[in-house]
């Protein structure tokens, strides 16, 4: 014990204990997990959720809600926790009973399920979508208030329980490489865009891929245990979207057993107690939601999944190869790797294959007995090919396809880490991050300028930054190998992040967002709290309605094949905010003919013009002339 302590004190003997406590298993753990939480924060959080420190300004909501389902799915959760609020206090009462006394659990459970049952957009049923994501939302709007930020986090907590599952996973069953998938799962295109969405489609990806790494581990091991993560996790997603996540879950088990010939584990993934589990948490609300709105089914199941998938109708028409690209494009700037990997994965599980068919090992089966790249191959490829036929095609429905891609392009590094790349796979893997810089740098002088080709200084600094980019990559893995991949390919998506975000995030929210036009209203007229709209894009129209808690009114009754909601179609008769396009300003004489209305501002970085109208019968000049506005030349 005195000679421990002494070599301890003496300089070497430090510098060996020092050696020994870093080499050692809990502290590589403790330093990946460090870095696997700062990383993924970053890129998940970082310009979305506000952080202050001091006067330090660490992250600001750089970005308001966009497109038209943001706002949309973000109204409803607000609405049903308005009803929510309003019910229990008229119970005077919480979720947490007062006592064990019957009339406050019945109280309490009346509140509990108060405005969760039926989703409202507007004061009428929005059936269109379970109800996991408003759920998450009105708890996160509760916590922190209604916001574009928390109505966020339902998709960027459950990208960061995958990414830290997929870490877990990983260094259980596939040691070695449980950072690099964790890590380029969480900096994918797909994933950094989609786990900051109000929106469902991670409430379906993130606990539909936990689940099935939840049935591979019972696959591995035969611990009942790991089925729980099916059934719980199957039941999760089955809330965010309905019956196409054990849809698929089931397609996938049945072809991994066909390809295996190993059918028994179909009916032993059958298990009662998962099987009860996963009815107590999905039949309830379904079962419920369908007696107070008897449509529920037919709107739901027959128009919302069946009808959206055969045809057409919600106007989402895209070519039979539309998911390669976005499969291209969403993994980046792991695109070529990951493709790499794939390739790889389905040359071993051919080998696999054939080694089961032909009882005889051959040189060319480098992991003998191994299942685990079939599987992911499979679950990667059963969305792209089912949704390709699909008649209607938004981005986010192969979204569940991305982790095991990214997964496998881990484990992938992992295994070639001693081998170097050839010049080839290196160079394209080089140009790709390149071409993704220059085309990132660019993007805010598009936004103001709209211009295709930039001015020359600027085309020269975003083409230096982006060579640069490409020949520290290919030149930094030549050197140290492709160990250091994933470093040098994670820095410049990092700083791209802090480029796009942190230096030009207004600019984002200006062009895309009705944040900060909603915003300018209230400031210029903070009196006036009807606003209607006349033929401006749908995204503005829903986001200006959450911005300023108000139904949709049209001037005017606009027909469309994705319009799914009761608007207002009629001129208010009060006074009221006028937004439209700037170039549709010269109809209002007509329109407004004997009406009062006086130009508040234009607003030229979405082409808008807000006017005040005043109410029928007030009785002044009209005030007409257009007012003026800085272009963005």
């Amino acid at each position: 014990m005195h000679n421990h302590d002494q070599s301890k004190s003496s300089p070497n003997g430090a510098r060996q204990w020092l050696h020994r406590l870093r080499s050692g298993e809990a502290f590589s753990a403790t330093q990946e997990l460090v870095v696997l939480f700062l990383v993924t924060s970053w890129l998940l959080a970082f310009g979305l959720v506000p952080l202050t420190i001091g006067s330090l300004h660490i992250s600001r909501t750089e970005l308001g809600l966009v497109g038209a389902d943001e706002p949309r799915y973000a109204q409803v959760a607000r609405e049903m926790l308005e009803v929510h609020s309003a019910e229990c206090h008229a119970l005077h009462t919480t979720v947490r009973p007062h006592s064990l006394a019957w009339q406050d659990l019945s109280a309490s459970y009346h509140c509990l399920t108060a405005g969760a049952i039926t989703p409202i957009l507007y004061g009428v049923p929005w059936l269109e979508k379970p109800a996991l994501y408003y759920w998450r939302a009105m708890s996160f709007f509760k916590e922190f208030g209604v916001s574009d930020w928390s109505a966020r986090l339902p998709s960027t907590t459950a990208t960061f329980a995958l990414i830290l599952l997929i870490y877990l996973h990983m260094r259980r069953f596939r040691p070695g490489g449980h950072l690099d998938a964790a890590l380029i799962t969480a900096s994918a295109v797909a994933m950094v865009a989609f786990s900051r969405g109000a929106s469902t489609d991670m409430q379906l990806a993130a606990p539909f891929s936990i689940g099935m790494l939840g049935w591979y581990a019972w696959y591995e091991t035969g611990k009942k245990f790991w089925l729980f993560d099916l059934y719980f996790f199957g039941g999760l997603a089955t809330l965010a979207k309905g019956p196409v996540a054990p849809f698929m879950i089931l397609c996938i088990l049945l072809l991994f057993a066909g390809l295996r010939r190993e059918w028994n584990i179909v009916r032993r993934t059958i298990w009662l107690p998962g099987v009860v589990l996963y009815l107590a948490m999905v039949l309830p609300w379904f079962i419920a939601v369908q007696l107070r709105n008897p449509d529920f089914y037919r709107l739901f199941f027959l128009q919302h999944n069946l009808e959206r998938f055969a045809t057409d109708r919600y106007q989402h028409h895209q070519p039979i190869y539309y998911y390669l690209v976005v499969l291209i494009l969403g993994l980046m700037p792991w695109t070529v790797m990951s493709l790499r990997a794939m390739v790889d994965s389905i040359q071993i599980a051919v080998a696999e294959w054939k080694v089961r068919h032909n009882r005889v090992r051959y040189l060319g089966n480098t992991r003998p007995g191994d299942a685990f790249p079939e599987f992911l191959v499979l679950w990667a490829i059963f969305p792209v090919v089912f949704f390709s036929f699909s008649g209607s095609k938004l981005p986010g429905y192969i979204l569940p396809a991305i982790t095991p891609i990214t997964i496998l392009t881990g484990d992938y590094l992992h295994r070639v880490r001693y081998f170097k790349l050839k010049w080839w796979m290196l160079g394209s893997h080089a140009a790709l991050v390149s071409l993704m810089t220059f085309v990132l740098l660019l993007c805010p002088q598009y936004m103001i300028y709209e211009r295709m080709v930039p001015p020359a200084k600027t085309f020269f600094w975003a083409a230096f930054w982006a060579i640069l980019t490409g020949v520290v990559i290919y030149y930094t893995i030549r050197r140290w190998g492709t160990k250091r991949l994933r470093t040098v390919t994670l820095a410049p998506v990092l700083l791209l992040l802090f480029f796009l975000l942190g230096m030009n995030g207004w600019l984002l929210d200006a062009s895309y967002s009705a944040r900060p036009l909603a915003q300018r209203i209230t400031e210029q007229a903070p009196d006036v709290s009807t606003l209607a709209t006349y033929r401006i894009r749908r995204d503005i129209d829903y986001g200006l309605a959450f911005y300023r808690n108000q139904p949709l009114r049209h001037y005017f009754q606009e027909d469309s094949a994705t319009e799914k909601v009761n608007v207002i179609a009629e001129i208010p008769q009060e006074e009221h905010i006028l937004v439209l396009r700037e170039k549709d300003a010269s109809k209002l004489p007509e329109i407004l003919a004997g009406r009062v209305y006086t130009p508040l501002f234009l607003y030229p970085w979405q082409g808008l013009a807000v006017y005040r109208v005043a109410a029928v019968g007030t009785q002044t000049a009209n005030l007409t002339p257009q007012p003026s506005a800085h272009k963005r030349r």
